[in-house]
């Protein structure tokens, strides 16, 4: 650039002017300070390039205000987001959530008593919180909350004797968000782990009578749901889809108020596919167990109409079951 500008200075001088004054191109700041050399202090380039050069130097120091000025900012405003730690009796913060709870004010309530643990973590209060504060997001609807607070509960106090409260109360968690049987069980089957848990490792708690009960409640959806979607594949005439939904109601729920009706379609799939010893055989069945069902006189007149009787052959899935 130097010898250029040397090389014809009248020229050269002016189309540097003119580049300066555009906003300075792609001069370089040491090509500036040669150019300077070759003009006089007075002339038109000459304090054009001062200029040029006074803006260039001044803006990374401008930028770089700029920078420490957001970050002195950003520092100020985080300072005044952060709530003021206050070290309280566990005593007070229990008591503080517990009136939180009186007023269903239930997520407040389970924050409150999770402050408990925070702040007095080996305390016999932070014990007591965790488990409210559990209760508290359950009774809130939080059920998410409330089964991941209670199972770290179980997980850091196996043996505490709030440890079956703590499963039945997961149990429930799950129980209360159980939909019609046209809609996913999965609640319903996360509900039955649960209570087949706690009663399996403590049958003598006060919570294993009620979750026995709530245990026969849901196998009893689960079987309504097989039933559902067994009746739809017999009504597409897909007899062997409903033959399966129709088996696993008989086999896995015998206890449930389902078998009547599946031992009553498994009849009529099978005499409609020319089985006609498992017709016989669901039949039998049926008659056995539920002699007095309506769903046994309608069976019962199908085979009449083929002139075939209610009876178990050894070979049929049937025989052993019963």
């Amino acid at each position: 650039m130097s010898a250029a500008v040397s090389g014809q200075p009248g020229r050269r001088l002016k189309s540097v002017s003119a580049t300066l004054l555009s906003g300075g191109g792609s001069l370089k700041t040491l090509d500036c300070l040669r150019i300077c050399n070759t003009c006089g202090p007075t002339s038109e380039v000459f304090l054009n390039m001062r200029s040029f050069l006074n803006h260039r130097l001044r803006l990374p120091v401008r930028i770089l205000a700029m920078g420490a000025g957001g970050v002195l900012l950003a520092g100020c405003a985080a300072t005044d987001d952060e709530t003021e730690y206050v070290e309280r009796p566990a005593e007070e913060l229990y008591a503080e959530a517990q009136a939180l709870l009186d007023e269903k004010d239930y997520k407040a309530a389970a924050r409150a008593f999770e402050e408990v643990e925070r702040q007095h973590p080996y305390s016999s209060w932070a014990v007591r919180g965790e488990i409210m504060a559990a209760y508290a997001y359950y009774e809130g609807q939080f059920y998410l909350d409330a089964v991941s607070t209670l199972e770290s509960f179980i997980e850091l106090h196996p043996g505490n004797k709030d440890v079956p409260y703590a499963h039945y109360l997961i149990g429930r968690s799950y129980y209360d968000q159980i939909t019609d049987v046209g809609r996913d069980q999965e609640m319903t089957k996360e509900a039955l782990e649960a209570f087949r848990v706690l009663v399996q490792r403590y049958p003598d708690s006060d919570y294993a009578r009620d979750a026995a009960l709530k245990m026969d409640l849901a196998r009893d959806h689960l079987a309504g749901k097989e039933m559902e979607v067994g009746r739809f594949y017999q009504h597409q005439q897909q007899y062997v889809a409903a033959i399966n939904r129709f088996r696993s109601v008989v086999e896995t729920y015998q206890t449930t108020t389902h078998v009547p009706e599946a031992l009553h379609r498994l009849t009529e799939c099978y005499l409609a596919l020319g089985i006609t010893d498992e017709a016989q055989a669901s039949a039998a069945v049926l008659g056995y167990n539920y002699p007095d069902s309506d769903w046994y006189q309608k069976s019962y007149a199908l085979l009449e109409d083929e002139d075939l009787e209610p009876g178990v052959g050894d070979e049929s899935w049937l025989s052993g079951l019963f």
